[in-house]
């Protein structure tokens, strides 16, 4: 390994968090991850509304918090916590003035919400003209929804994500639903982290900084894919189909002996190998289904026949058979199923890290693998206010008696 690969890719970039909930603590968790410096603003004495948000909490007691609560803790990792009252002056001068030491700030509060303490772009351009600023808000900075709270579920059911999630209509228990986590929060922080690294890459050539607009309404629409696409090309609204895929057939959930399975079909070869290891090679040649098109358009008759061959075998058995034909297909797993998957533990998914309130802390890694800079873990999701005095120190070079001072005068 060279001498830089105990650095991360990151190593050296300053981010000044004052995010709180999911979208921004994404976006500066994975930041912080790739080596950044991020440093987590909080209130003090409730911190990050997501601290309360449990059960389940690290050490929990029969449902009652002894420590942070699991919500908290997915999207915090390798950061430092400050408690700073922004509300008092004093707090404001310190936020602003660990500002103008920031590379990035990423905030998420309601449009206008930080130009009363003197935190917001404009003001923080004059301290920095360096700085890469990124708002995250529900609706954007501009349009007649701008001062609207934006939540991602209430984004998912705006901007049509459940307009295609949940079982076809005329099926039992009908209607749409939100997706199992909030996912419009989740790429909302990933496309904060790419337009962040974005306006970075800029300012390595330009040398002046900017401000990021980023509103969950606009990621969900983006994020509707060839869903939204086949609304603009064919002007046809999409209906709820159920685990099926709207441009894809066979590609879904099918019943079992014992449970369900997906087949996820790509191409006419793929199909092929299915209809003989199910049996009916004969389907592969049938001209209501030799290419994907004609599967589409005779869907309903090809996925009903299907369905009454794979009810036959188990889960198990018709994963082997399918796998050693090429075709792709999977069991669909529970949590406890997925963390005792093979190839999920052999890829270290889960990670342990120690912790100021327990021995280790169970959480799930960054996905990105790099050869030269690889993700560290170099320290659990902060307690609140835990490096209040050790980031003073760091970023603004206050001496132990300016910071006993500091907190004589504001609430950090």
């Amino acid at each position: 390994m060279n001498e830089t690969s105990n650095k991360g890719a990151l190593d050296g970039l300053r981010v000044l968090d004052l995010s709180r909930v999911l979208a921004g603590p994404w976006a500066s968790q994975l930041l912080a991850d790739l080596g950044a410096d991020v440093v987590k603003v909080e209130r003090p004495g409730t911190g990050d509304d997501t601290r309360a948000w449990g059960p389940p909490w690290l050490n929990d007691v029969d449902g009652e918090s002894t420590g942070e609560s699991a919500y908290y803790l997915c999207a915090n990792r390798n950061k430092r916590s400050v408690a700073i009252d922004l509300s008092q002056p004093d707090g404001q001068r310190l936020v602003r003035e660990l500002a103008s030491k920031a590379d990035v700030l990423i905030e998420n509060f309601k449009v206008g919400g930080l130009s009363q303490y003197g935190l917001d772009y404009a003001s923080l351009k004059e301290l920095n003209p360096r700085l890469i600023y990124c708002s995250i808000t529900g609706f954007g900075q501009t349009g007649p929804y701008a001062a609207r709270a934006g939540y991602d579920f209430l984004i998912q059911g705006m901007g049509g994500l459940m307009s295609v999630t949940g079982r076809a209509d005329g099926t039992e228990g009908e209607g749409p639903l939100k997706v199992g986590v909030a996912l419009t929060d989740i790429t909302t922080g990933l496309y904060a982290t790419v337009a962040i690294l974005a306006a970075l890459a800029r300012r390595e050539r330009s040398g002046a900084g900017q401000h990021i607009d980023l509103a969950l309404l606009d990621v969900q629409v983006a994020c509707l894919a060839n869903q939204a696409t086949n609304y603009l090309v064919g002007n046809v609204v999409p209906r709820r189909i159920g685990n099926a895929h709207p441009n894809i057939v066979p590609y879904q959930d099918f019943p079992t002996a014992d449970g369900h399975m997906i087949i996820a079909v790509g191409n006419d070869s793929q199909f092929a190998s299915l209809c003989k290891t199910l049996g009916e090679p004969g389907w592969a040649a049938d001209e209501r289904f030799a290419s994907n098109a004609q599967r589409v358009k005779h869907r309903d008759q090809l996925v009903a026949m299907i369905r009454d061959t794979t009810v036959l075998r188990a889960t198990g058995e018709w994963i082997g058979l399918m796998e050693r034909a090429g075709v792709p297909c999977g069991p669909i797993n529970n949590l406890s199923q997925v963390f005792v998957d093979p190839q999920v533990q052999s890829r270290n998914v889960r990670i342990e890290m120690p912790h100021p309130l327990t021995e280790q802390v169970a959480l799930v890694a960054n996905p990105i693998r790099m050869s030269e800079s690889p993700v560290q873990y170099r320290h659990a999701p902060p307690t609140l206010g835990q490096h209040t005095e050790e980031v003073l120190q760091d970023w603004l070079d206050l001496a132990a008696a300016d910071i006993d001072e500091s907190h004589r005068s504001s609430p950090c």
